[in-house]
């Protein structure tokens, strides 16, 4: 009888996860989506993943016993499971982007520019308005007391007051023979500014401006109001060239011009200049 020598498998070590390895390599290209459980030789079980792109397809794996070295497993039939809608949705889905467009922000309209300009101009009128007549107001409180002295010198001009008493019962001297002399050098400083305390022609106070002008005449007198009302003769019909006093004691002295009106250097703002003698004299006065 003869034998045919036939080929056999060579001995060696068995390893399961290479036959494994290869039941997977062969199925796993038309395998659908899911997954499948293969039985190998050997008595181990895996759970394959299918790639998505089958899902719809079923696959059937057809192994021959595999000779192992202690038994035989036979064979398993693979099929991947079809893919339920929900399960597609969960992998595929990405879920719904809603994206709400908003208007892209604008600058104000020309007809916005416009009336927010004219307000502006409106704006700026009425404050240049009220400036103007808070201005007029303070011009005006400012020349009412200009108004009442002028108001109050008219009717002094109009009243002509008498001279006051001669406080003294010595006879008066005879006018003096330089008194036009006196009322010239007087009218030379017309204009020349009141400064408290001045006695020079840069400026003068009432008694620095009487004694510098009796001075020029050739007259020396006192500096201060009180001193030259003290030094000088009472009288009580006054000529042109007198000293006119004001207040007791005196505060205000000017030379005397004849017919009611006097040559003086006034208060602080103004200069010296003739104007009608005003109410308050306390006696004229003649050195």
């Amino acid at each position: 009888m003869s034998h045919n020598v036939g080929r056999h498998r060579a001995a060696g070590r068995y390893n399961p996860m290479a036959e494994l390895g290869q039941i997977v390599t062969q199925a796993g290209a038309p395998l659908a989506k899911g997954s499948a459980v293969v039985a190998a030789s050997g008595g181990l079980i895996a759970a394959i993943a299918i790639p998505a792109q089958a899902a719809d397809s079923s696959v059937e794996v057809d192994t021959t016993p595999v000779q192992a070295t202690s038994q035989s497993v036979p064979a398993v039939a693979v099929t991947a499971p079809s893919a339920s809608p929900s399960s597609t949705k969960a992998v595929t889905g990405f879920g719904k982007l809603e994206v709400e467009p908003v208007a892209k922000p604008t600058g104000p309209t020309p007809a916005q520019l416009r009336e927010r300009a004219e307000r502006e101009q409106a704006r700026q009128d009425a404050a240049a308005a009220q400036e103007r007549e808070q201005e007029q107001a303070a011009e005006a409180s400012a020349q009412q007391p200009v108004e009442r002295e002028q108001s109050s010198t008219a009717s002094r001009s109009q009243e002509r007051q008498a001279p006051a008493p001669a406080e003294k019962s010595e006879p008066a001297p005879a006018p003096s023979s330089n008194a036009s002399g006196v009322i010239g050098i007087a009218k030379q400083y017309i204009g020349t500014p009141y400064v408290y305390g001045g006695s020079t022609p840069a400026g003068f106070d009432c008694s620095g401006f009487t004694q510098y002008v009796f001075a020029k005449a050739g007259k020396s007198i006192p500096r201060v109001t009180t001193a030259q009302q003290a030094a000088a003769t009472p009288v009580s019909n006054p000529q042109p060239g007198d000293l006119v006093f004001f207040g007791s004691p005196s505060y205000h002295v000017g030379i005397y011009l004849g017919d009611g009106m006097m040559i003086d250097a006034p208060s602080t703002g103004k200069s010296i200049s003739i104007r009608p003698v005003f109410s308050g004299v306390s006696g004229y006065g003649r050195v």
